[in-house]
């Protein structure tokens, strides 16, 4: 049986603004997302029955409601395939973390899964299907670090500094729904009108409501900002900061394990998801 093993990066909002809430009660955004070199791996096999089995069970997410799962029958009811295929995880993103865990996962399924079952589907195609799953699957589909508009769907390429990065992941899932439903969230930043994205914009407007619900996620804010800049991505609950080199990364997340869990990665414009297809595809064309 032939596997294909692929990554699915986590991704960091490196800054967050709310812009306006939609009569649809979606928030309109502008962030930058920028991707990890660190993340879940998905292997996948096809199977001729046209059965989809994830065969890693994830606590608390029922088999048919795992966005992997959805991903790939999604794909499956729209392309038309008679093709169907098992699928294992291994984890290591966390839930509720804002890095992107199980729309990177869905991103990666509908690409191996096109590739595998020898879809003629292009980025687009992909990318739209993605947005049916999740505002965040777009980006990872796409896989090019992007300033994101609107419900995060919009995206332009840009290509920020790549430093390392320590993540803290406080011991927390932090609910997307009750951070963007909070009273005193604010709603109301102006828009961006100057592009590139400017240097130094980096206030993540979830980040004080994040800070008054849940005192873990603040308290890793502040052991983290004794060393840098440290910021929320995403609702949380993971914060995180840029070291210009892994020795400096690796020193400071030392001196906090004692308190906090974190890990330490280097950011990327190129998720490292498109630039392991991009190595298939030149081994299978040459």
């Amino acid at each position: 049986m032939q596997t294909l093993t692929l990554p699915a990066p986590a991704k960091l909002n490196l800054w967050l603004h709310i812009i306006g809430r939609r009569a649809d009660g979606y928030h309109e955004l502008e962030t930058v997302f920028q991707f990890l070199d660190h993340g879940d791996e998905l292997s996948f096999a096809v199977r001729d029955d046209g059965v989809i089995r994830l065969h890693t069970e994830i606590e608390a997410v029922p088999h048919d409601s795992n966005l992997i799962v959805r991903a790939a029958r999604k794909l499956q009811e729209q392309s038309g395939t008679t093709l169907g295929a098992d699928i294992w995880l291994s984890k290591v993103l966390p839930m509720g973390g804002g890095i992107g865990g199980g729309s990177s996962d869905a991103a990666t399924t509908l690409l191996a899964l096109a590739h595998l079952w020898q879809l003629d589907w292009s980025e687009d195609r992909l990318a739209t299907l993605g947005l049916s799953l999740g505002a965040d699957v777009p980006v990872f589909v796409r896989g090019h670090a992007a300033f994101a508009q609107g419900v995060g769907e919009q995206l332009t390429p840009v290509d920020p500094e790549e430093p390392w990065y320590v993540v803290l992941v406080p011991q927390v899932s932090v609910s997307t729904v009750e951070i963007f439903s909070h009273p005193q969230l604010t709603r109301d930043s102006l828009p961006l009108k100057m592009r590139p994205v400017p240097e130094g914009n980096s206030r993540n407007d979830c980040q004080p409501v994040v800070e008054q619900s849940y005192p873990e996620v603040r308290n890793a804010l502040n052991s983290l900002g004794k060393f840098t800049e440290a910021r929320l991505t995403g609702t949380g609950s993971c914060v995180f900061g840029a070291f210009p080199s892994k020795a400096e990364a690796d020193k400071v997340l030392a001196l906090l394990s004692a308190t906090q869990t974190g890990f330490v990665a280097k950011g990327s414009n190129v998720s490292m998801l498109h630039r392991k297809l991009q190595s298939l595809v030149k081994k299978s064309s040459a």
